[in-house]
């Protein structure tokens, strides 16, 4: 309602003030003088004034460019009730202006409540899980609102009195919008997988020969878009894969020709299929069919599809062994044809082969003294104290340089406190000798090495005193190149030719270089994982150069020095045969779907085995499904990942969320094939690696006799004679009932070997025994996914040099280049491959040894109480392990003097136990008669 104010009589005619009328109708306030009417807003406080004097107010209008209207003589109670009514006015019009905006965002709230239901309702009748996408979708329809200030908006006086009831309704909606939405449409998901698992419990009961677990149940019903399932060894991976193919069509989810089965091999791939084709048959679904390929075909059809011409890929780009001997081959051309990377390569396997801890660093050791003190051996036999010293060694007897390791000094310096010094090397020849000294870039020893420094300037001052020539090189001249090159310097300026040959004979006793196949298959591996993840030489030259400082960089350069040409000489011998390698098959395959180049034509991918998965097929798996409205399966195990030489990343798997942006991990932890028993041992063995998915494997198969056995025989040549017997015992408690027969009348056994070589332990002549027992060979790495009654390991051996189980030189640390950083773990691979093999037997694991030759992991198991090591006759073996090279035991020899006890890797290892003193050997002796 407007409101009007006049002067009075008194106030005009004192004030001197024209006739005037002001009307204030709503938020306009109307100032009519002489004739003309003047408006202005109330809310622009700069545009009036109403000012009290002493008994009249005044009131001015701003009309803007300086302009403005002045009337007075308004009685100052009615200036008040004038000041009032603008108050009145304003406060009204920011109490509509809050009720409105409250009105407005309860709106935009129930809208979107409203859609988050409707697509909560629609998953509900259509009786599908509510995906990652989904939710994401109704996440990013939410609007943006200021929940705080609508809160502070509520509590202003009179706003709830104009909304009146709802008030309550605009709390209510706000506290919907604030909720914790993932976590009730995860409750969402639960409730509908229990629905499911009701509802669809006859297909669940009948898809494979016996129902599926309730782990496998509930794998099978969750179908967001990305799932990874965490499969214990023997827990029916590829039940739940054929189980969720036939759910998703069952349901109508996905149609049977959008669907794909991946693995990684074609017999693999065709045992899905069969599997498939099983279970359809069993629903009485005899007319559907599911795709299951290789990586290898999928790829090969995409890029044909994307580019109209199907790539070639040779044979030797695919098989493994293939692979080493194609490299062979380019390798011997690139040191035909460039006499450079001949010594390059030789210097690497000669020099460079073993990496050089951080300066001050421990080292491990080849050999030991009687003592117990550790050193590392040189090509030519030496027993020095460093592997830098065995560098300096190595690389001059590659070269043909005549030398001598510590011979005493031409001068006497030995007196009753010091020992004779004894330069590091010497070259007779040239009456030079050669100081390396432990010292950084700054000149300075390793913190502990106390006294050091004095010690260097007492021999360069002898040298100096007696006037013989010295020559020095440095821990930080090795690791940086500069002092070979020094070396190689100083010698020729002496007059020395230097005489590279790698096939120089290696005296008895010296330590071989690495081999050139062991390198061969170095730079393949590296090359794989290069490849799958994208990089070139150039990638992988920035790697190098943003390593650590304590890095051995130089290492790390003298590889790619040589891996370089071999990768580009691969991918040239690729061109000529037009062709490509399987990592570049998959990267373009992964690319063009990228691009958009090729649609990915399934709608549901499961990959098997993704433990084993390269970064290369990771990302192929995430192109397939990068469209919405599509689902990936990914099923694996990380404890079982073991072929890095291959290509495969476990960070693929242990990194599923990183990779693929999202998902559920769900694990099936119940075994069908190991014992309780069995499963503890090898999942206490496997989870000491913290890098990897926990897991607490479960399994209600019952035990039958003892699950792990571990044998020990006096020499690694007894070995098939100890495994032999143990077969031909089973066989006859077979025969008379002792042991209960397997799932065919017979038990099955394999034989499992780290090395292709081990194959010769499977026992002859198995006419004697086969009525009862079939005994077969397989590699560990080739037995995944296989099982047997029984598993032999038959070479159970830590060797200081050789074959051993595990092999200590699988991780080289030039990997890392070509790699992300993953599993750092000690023996992570082998540990891995150990639990594969315990992980095969439905009965029991049999280990077999030999004296002052344990492998560490048998050794570890024994520590931990769950083996106990037994001669063939079952009586347990009490062995005291050697302190110095901890692989041996202490074992009693006779000798000139008598007996004593002595390392049994002699003469790797010379340790010898302190003698008993006579005082001691005399108490020994009554003690004797005491008991007498």
């Amino acid at each position: 309602m407007a409101k009007e104010w006049a002067p009075s009589w008194w106030g005009q005619h004192l004030t001197g003030s024209s006739d005037w009328r002001l009307r204030l109708d709503g938020l306009e306030l109307a100032l009519t003088l002489d004739g003309s009417t003047h408006r202005v807003n109330v809310e622009d406080e700069a545009s009036y004034r109403v000012h009290a004097g002493t008994f009249w107010t005044d009131i001015t209008l701003h009309l803007g460019q300086a302009r403005e209207v002045k009337a007075d003589g308004l009685p100052n109670a009615q200036g008040a009730t004038l000041a009032h009514a603008v108050n009145v006015a304003l406060a009204d019009k920011r109490l509509r202006e809050d009720v409105a905006f409250l009105e407005s965002e309860h709106q935009a709230i129930e809208r979107w409540l409203a859609l988050m239901a409707s697509e909560e309702q629609r998953c509900a009748q259509q009786r599908r899980w509510f995906t990652h996408e989904q939710q994401t979708a109704v996440i990013s329809a939410r609007p943006g609102l200021d929940a705080q200030g609508m809160r502070d908006r509520l509590k202003k006086p009179g706003v709830q009195v104009r909304l009146g009831s709802s008030a309550k309704g605009i709390e209510r909606s706000l506290a919907a919008w604030e909720g914790d939405h993932r976590r009730a449409w995860a409750a969402l998901n639960a409730a509908h997988v229990e629905r499911e698992l009701v509802a669809c419990k006859d297909l669940l009961d009948r898809v494979e020969s016996k129902p599926l677990t309730p782990e496998q149940a509930r794998a099978v019903v969750c179908f967001d878009n990305r799932v990874q399932v965490v499969a214990s060894a023997g827990s029916g991976k590829t039940s739940t894969m054929v189980a969720k193919a036939t759910y998703a069509i069952h349901r109508g989810f996905v149609d049977p020709k959008r669907i794909i089965l991946l693995a990684f091999n074609k017999q693999a791939a065709e045992e899905l299929k069969e599997r498939a084709a099983q279970a359809f048959e069993r629903l009485g679904m005899a007319d559907m069919t599911v795709e299951a390929s290789t990586f290898h075909a999928l790829g090969l059809r995409l890029i044909g599809k994307a580019t109209g011409e199907r790539p070639d890929i040779p044979d030797w780009a695919t098989d493994t062994a293939g692979g080493v001997r194609k490299l062979t081959e380019i390798v011997d051309q690139l040191k035909d044809r460039f006499p450079t990377f001949r010594r390059q390569w030789d210097l690497f396997r000669f020099v460079f082969g073993k990496d050089l801890p951080a300066f001050g660093a421990s080292e491990p050791a080849d050999v030991w003294d009687a003592q117990g003190k550790g050193a590392l051996v040189t090509t030519q036999g030496e027993r020095v104290k460093s592997q830098e010293e065995a560098m300096i060694a190595n690389w001059l007897f590659l070269n043909g340089v005549n030398y001598q390791y510590e011979p005493p000094y031409q001068h006497r310096t030995a007196d009753e406190d010091h020992r004779q010094y004894k330069p590091d090397f010497y070259y007779p020849k040239l009456e030079l000798y050669h100081e390396h000294f432990a010292l950084n870039a700054q000149g300075l020893p390793p913190p502990e090495f106390k006294g050091y420094l004095e010690g260097v300037a007492w021999k360069r001052q002898l040298h100096r005193d007696k006037g013989t020539a010295l020559f020095e090189t440095t821990s930080h001249g090795i690791r940086t190149n500069v002092d070979f090159q020094r070396m190689e310097d100083e010698l020729t300026s002496r007059g020395v030719v230097l005489d590279p040959n790698p096939d120089r004979e290696i005296p008895q006793g010296g330590q071989k270089p690495m081999e050139s196949i062991e390198l061969i298959g170095l730079v393949r591996t590296f090359m794989s994982h290069a490849k799958s993840n994208g990089l070139s030489v150039v990638d992988l030259q920035r790697r190098l150069d943003a390593m650590p400082a304590d890095t051995f960089k130089l290492r790390h350069q003298m590889f790619l020095d040589i891996a370089g040409p071999v990768m580009d000489a691969w991918d040239e011998a690729l061109v000529a045969e037009d062709g490509i390698d399987f990592e570049d098959m998959l990267n373009q395959a992964a690319e063009h779907l990228e691009s958009g180049r090729v649609e990915s034509p399934y709608d549901l991918v499961m990959a098997d085995e993704f433990q084993d998965a390269s970064r290369a097929r990771a990302r192929l798996c995430r192109a397939l499904v990068q469209d919405t409205g599509r689902f990936f399966f990914a099923v694996g195990d990380d404890w079982q990942s073991i072929n890095r030489f291959a290509g495969a990343d476990v960070s693929v798997m242990t990194g599923f969320r990183e990779w693929f942006g999202h998902g559920q991990v769900l694990k099936l932890e119940q075994t069908f094939r190991c014992p309780q028993a069995l499963c503890d041992v090898s999942s206490a063995f496997i989870s000491k690696n913290p890098s990897q998915i926990a897991k607490r494997v479960h399994s209600t198969t019952p035990g039958q006799g003892p699950v792990v056995q571990a044998f020990q025989v006096d020499s690694k040549e007894r070995l098939a004679d100890a495994i032999d017997r143990f077969v031909v015992n089973l066989a006859e408690q077979v025969r008379d009932g002792t042991i209960p027969p397997g799932r065919n009348g017979k038990v099955s056994v394999y034989v499992l070997g780290r090395y292709n070589a081990d194959r010769h332990y499977v026992p002859a002549n198995p006419g004697r025994f086969n009525r009862w027992v079939d005994v077969s060979f397989l590699t560990i790495h080739r037995s995944k996914g296989s099982e047997a009654d029984y598993v032999i390991l038959p070479e159970m051996l830590s060797a200081l040099r050789g074959r051993s189980f595990p092999n200590t030189r699988t991780d080289d640390p030039v990997l890392a280049l070509a790699m992300p950083e993953g599993d750092t773990f000690p023996l992570g691979e082998e540990r891995r491959l150990f639990y594969v093999a315990l992980t095969r037997a439905r009965r029991t694991v049999a280990m077999f040894t030999a004296k002052g030759q344990c492998s560490t992991f048998l050794r570890e198991l024994e520590e931990d109480g769950a083996v106990v090591l037994t001669d063939t006759e079952g009586k347990a073996v009490q062995e005291e392990t050697c302190p110095a090279c901890k692989q041996g035991v202490l074992v009693l020899r006779t000798g000139p003097y008598g007996e004593f006890r002595s390392c049994s890797n002699f003469p790797l290892c010379g340790y010898k136990p302190p003698r008993p003193t006579h005082r001691f050997r005399q108490a020994q002796h009554s003690s004797r008669a005491r008991r007498k």
